[in-house]
């Protein structure tokens, strides 16, 4: 059988077409001596069709913990006994956020909250908040705020929101497993009317839920159908209180072959480290991705979990000589 490298190189690398959800699988599945060679091509990949620059992006979150839905993984979810409490940021508070963020080089401000989908409450609030940052300071605002009607897409778009971010969180063959209170397919035609107003997509998932090597691929599969215009690659940190608080963490080999065959299969996508790769990678696995096909990064902390420094990542992006992204004027 011909090395799935080679034909990676000749498909991914010269031609530009993503792995198929089978030839991901080859990647996900090769030997740990061959974790090297997979980040290489990876690497080469994205310098070939996506250039050397780096986004950077800050999160904060509007309203914390509290949530009605039971997703598994994580600690924000009413429904578990995690020692996050429901809490709103005010409109300065958030303000400040986004200049700080800003002053990382970050060009990218990610507005979340923690809902099945905004009331006219938090509609309000993001309002706000949108019309306070953009008078404040100059970044792209995105927002993560649950699962949308059609009105509140398009009042996002005509806000100026450049970018949604909805996870589809997993395959779809293992969402079941991970949330019960709403569908994969409901998360998917969120997505679709995002899509369809002209805002950028940001979509991705965690791996180490409990699915197998072929859901990995799956997902990968499910997420080129999507064309996303960026993927956000989690790891999961095991929250207390939640189902998901014994599981394992991710293989730091496992997890770097998933970069590697996540940029082979979305070969021109913004694929971002998000949650989890400091516990899952530490130091100089971050290294090994950021030469492995990963090309946005989320510095600071997340939502509910530390992250590093944002000076350790952005001294790691000067180290590797990869430029952060300037912000678009045209935007």
């Amino acid at each position: 059988m011909t090395d799935i490298l080679d034909i990676a190189r000749r498909q991914v690398l010269d031609e530009g077409r993503g792995l198929d959800e089978a030839q991901t699988l080859r990647v996900l599945t090769l030997p740990d001596d061959r974790v090297p060679d997979a980040l290489a091509l990876a690497h080469e990949v994205r310098m070939r069709w996506c250039g050397p620059e780096v986004e950077v992006e800050g999160i904060v979150s509007l309203k914390t913990g509290g949530c009605p839905e039971d997703c598994h993984f994580c600690s924000q979810s009413g429904q578990f006994t995690s020692p996050v409490r429901a809490v709103w940021l005010n409109i300065p508070e958030l303000v400040e956020a986004a200049k700080q963020t800003a002053k990382t080089g970050a060009t990218e401000f990610c507005i979340v909250a923690a809902v099945r989908g905004p009331d006219e409450r938090l509609m309000s609030q993001v309002r706000d908040g949108v019309k306070a940052i953009n008078e404040a300071v100059e970044i792209n605002i995105a927002c993560s705020l649950g699962m949308l009607t059609q009105a509140q897409v398009d009042e996002l778009a005509a806000m100026g929101v450049h970018r949604y971010n909805h996870n589809l969180e997993t395959a779809r063959s293992h969402f079941p497993n991970v949330v019960t209170t709403h569908t994969w397919e409901e998360r998917w035609e969120t997505l679709r009317m995002v899509k369809e107003a002209g805002m950028e997509v940001c979509c991705g998932g965690i791996v180490g839920m409990g699915e197998t090597v072929e859901q990995r691929a799956e997902f990968a599969a499910q997420l080129a159908g999507l064309d996303p215009d960026e993927v956000p690659l989690n790891f999961l940190a095991p929250r207390p209180g939640t189902p998901f608080a014994d599981y394992p963490v991710v293989e730091g080999a496992e997890a770097l072959k998933t970069i590697a065959a996540f940029r082979l299969a979305l070969p021109r996508t913004i694929l971002r480290y998000a949650g989890g790769r400091e516990v899952t990678l530490g130091d100089l696995g971050t290294r090994d991705g950021m030469l492995g096909g990963v090309n946005a990064i989320i510095v600071g902390n997340y939502l509910t979990t530390l992250g590093r420094p944002a000076e350790q990542d952005l001294d790691l992006l000067a180290e590797l000589q990869m430029p952060i992204k300037e912000l678009s004027k045209t935007l």
